[in-house]
């Protein structure tokens, strides 16, 4: 991994220091009030938790990022989707946690809980990820739960509770036959974190698949073209669908195909209203610190509505406008359950 220059590390580190002045440090909000008086534009006023990793993340790490523009894994300052949904149902989405300049994570009051780097269950300590910006702090997605719960005991009907995690898990799972433990493993263990936030009272579970990773920019440039990490993300999402069966969570639980429709705008990407599909990124890597989506600016697109032209700002990651339509799908798939509209 490209290690951060000296220079952004001299730039967080003094911005950093005049926005804890500031803010106090920021803080992470709570997600519970309504956005504005009336009805929603869901038709249904929703209070918004979020489970998973950088697809989701609202902010974990932005009292760093924010010192060079970023705060989130896309064009920032765009938002994820996880915000968008919440704000169709009346809603804001603050982080969970935030970390600090001394690579520590604190509470912030937010049910944001996704963040950037987690693995359903593996301790972030054994991954190396972008360790120079944030350190090795990630909870996995079964510790974001047990964490929730830890603080507020149960789930209840006026929320809408997104879970969204196993990317990680195969982009760092490595080549069948050694990979295909591991990924059944993963996906397993999340069918059994989705029944505890059924049996702790959630009514309305939003559960997405992996998308198909092996489109990502990063897949199209492995020696394979992505074959691998679409086959993982194949095996991934049939395990999981397996174990929610088994399980007798099908039922309980709302299923978005991610993977379908990744695969279906890259296709399509011209009728979405983008120029450049999955061969290109909207974060110049020249421009970009480490060349990640989370210390992504306009300073850094490569041009001036990338965050709308482009499908991915970095290798991995979606720009503002794939967010935003994949929130539209989330909110279609919610209305045909029969919540909202």
């Amino acid at each position: 991994m490209q290690r951060i220059n000296n220079a952004v590390r001299i730039a967080i580190s003094t911005v950093l220091f005049a926005l804890i002045a500031a803010c106090g440090g920021g803080g992470g909000g709570n997600s519970g009030s309504s956005s504005s008086s009336g009805t929603p534009p869901g038709g249904v006023s929703l209070q918004v938790v979020s489970f998973g990793d950088s697809l989701s993340d609202v902010g974990t790490y932005a009292p760093i990022a924010s010192a060079v523009g970023g705060g989130r894994f896309t064009t920032n300052p765009g938002q994820v989707w996880t915000q968008d949904v919440a704000q169709y149902y009346g809603n804001t989405l603050n982080a969970a946690f935030t970390i600090g300049f001394d690579h520590k994570l604190s509470a912030q009051g937010g049910l944001g809980y996704a963040e950037g780097g987690s693995t359903v269950a593996t301790p972030a300590t054994q991954y190396d990820f972008l360790t120079d910006v944030i350190g090795n702090v990630e909870m996995p997605v079964n510790q974001q739960v047990s964490s929730y719960l830890g603080t507020y005991g149960s789930f209840n009907s006026g929320q809408l509770v997104l879970v969204w995690a196993g990317a990680n898990d195969v982009l760092r799972a490595g080549t069948p036959p050694a990979a295909t433990s591991t990924i059944q493993a993963a996906a397993t263990t999340l069918a059994q974190v989705i029944g505890q936030i059924v049996q702790g009272g959630a009514t309305h579970v939003v559960v997405v698949n992996v998308p198909n990773i092996g489109l990502s920019p990063k897949g199209l440039a492995a020696s394979d073209g992505g074959a691998n990490l679409t086959q993982l993300s194949q095996l991934f999402n049939s395990t999981l669908n397996a174990a929610l069966q088994s399980n007798g969570l099908q039922g309980k639980v709302i299923q978005v195909d991610a993977y379908t429709w990744v695969t279906q705008t890259v296709a399509n990407f011209q009728a979405n209203g983008f120029t450049v599909s999955n061969t290109g990124q909207a974060c110049d890597p020249s421009k970009t610190p480490d060349d990640t989506s989370l210390l992504c600016s306009p300073a850094t697109y490569v041009s001036s509505n990338a965050d709308q032209t482009y499908m991915f700002a970095d290798d991995l990651h979606p720009t503002t406008h794939l967010h935003a339509l994949f929130a539209q799908y989330v909110e279609q798939q919610i209305a045909a359950s029969g919540l909202g509209h």
